[in-house]
């Protein structure tokens, strides 16, 4: 049953217009940007200042809001996810 519930998800997958391969390659540049602006920064503790979370979720939102590329992303982030 396992199986068959990953097998429609990834259908379903196809049919939707946000996980087509031009949003996926948008999806990857997305999260590129941002893993490569904020992935890397640490505080005092040398912890992680912002959350892999946080940068996956932007990238994803971004995406399925309909933008067509990453121009304002950084702003995006900075205001709604850092």
């Amino acid at each position: 049953m396992e199986l068959w519930n990953w097998y429609e998800t990834i259908s379903q997958m196809k049919e939707d217009w946000r996980y087509s391969e031009e949003r996926m390659e948008l999806r990857q540049k997305a999260y590129t940007l941002l893993l490569g602006r904020f992935g890397s920064e640490l505080n005092e503790n040398g912890e992680p200042l912002y959350s892999m979370q946080s940068i996956s979720e932007c990238a994803h939102d971004w995406v399925s809001q309909g933008n067509v590329n990453t121009s304002g992303l950084v702003k995006y982030y900075e205001a709604y996810y850092s």
